[in-house]
């Protein structure tokens, strides 16, 4: 096999972001017939399954190594057209980028701000699994946990989020006061993010309880996490950046003074000579290290 039909390569790229054969089809203004026909012959070329029929359409393991490719080609494509001062068609400059809930709602955006003229499409997910829609190529740049790079891409380190144990001064003084700290937390409510979450159980696993206790919330938004323990439903491990101002307004108090929970956060990213991607990158990193702990 001497090349990628780059017709292919686009159309497989275009099922993955459309997240059907049919949407597909009408964002390549083609019959869906002659998509799937496109992804056929591909596959049949590499001989390798390249996506699971599911709904929405997601890339197997060698799908996502083509996604990749097809992507990061779309991108050299419009710096190239940016650098000869033409306008690529008219096509707005898109960054797929993957970041977690808290940053999202505390430091990332202003870093956004930085970078005009580029379209962001942000994919929320934890900091411990962004790391997996870069493997996927579904975005091209991600906030992680992890400092392993994944293949084909860059790190930098860009500081830690501290997180602290905190709960309404009326909450704490129901199901912790007059308690020690472990067995109260092993039975108290307790506000999580999603079935994913494991920080609450992290912490109290330090604090020598099994897991955090079974009666749980789940609230999907950093907001509407902080917003939860605020009202007094349950404790959870908030950014001291945004528990700070509720801490100083009586809101919220610390279960467990001295005690805290950080992360260490990376900014991971396609190896591109991409200045659009640079750009991001160190817009990325200046804000980071204005809003992180180092």
């Amino acid at each position: 096999m001497s090349e990628l039909p780059l017709e292919q390569v686009r159309t497989l790229l275009a099922v993955v972001d459309e997240g059907t054969f049919d949407a597909a089809a009408a964002a390549l203004h083609v019959t869906p017939s002659a998509v799937s026909q496109r992804v056929k012959a591909l596959e049949q070329r590499t001989g390798r399954v390249l996506l699971q029929r599911t709904k929405p359409v997601r890339p197997t393991e060698s799908g996502a190594v083509l996604v990749r490719f097809a992507r990061q080609l779309a991108r050299l494509e419009r710096d190239a057209w940016g650098e000869l001062g033409l306008s690529g068609g008219g096509e707005p400059t898109r960054v797929p980028v993957a970041v977690n809930a808290d940053s999202l709602a505390t430091w990332f955006l202003p870093a956004l701000a930085l970078v005009p003229g580029l379209c962001f499409e942000l994919h929320r997910e934890d900091e411990d699994h962004t790391a997996a829609l870069l493997r996927e190529g579904l975005v091209m740049a991600a906030v992680t946990s992890s400092p392993d790079p994944v293949p084909g891409c860059t790190v930098r380190a860009l500081g830690r989020m501290r997180y602290l144990p905190v709960a309404a001064p009326g909450f704490a003084a129901a199901h912790v006061d007059g308690r020690s700290l472990p067995e109260a937390l092993s039975r108290a409510p307790v506000v999580v993010f999603d079935r994913k979450d494991d920080f609450q159980d992290a912490f109290a696993r330090r604090l020598g309880c099994g897991s955090a206790g079974p009666f749980r919330h789940h609230v999907p938004t950093s907001e509407g996490f902080l917003d939860t323990v605020a009202a007094g439903l349950g404790w959870g491990m908030v950014p001291e950046v945004q528990a700070g101002p509720l801490l100083e307004g009586g809101r919220l108090v610390v279960l467990a003074p001295g005690t805290w929970m950080d992360v260490t956060l990376h900014w991971q990213q396609w190896k591109l000579d991409s200045p659009a991607l640079a750009a991001l990158a160190d817009a990325v990193t200046a804000t980071a290290r204005g809003a992180l702990r180092g």
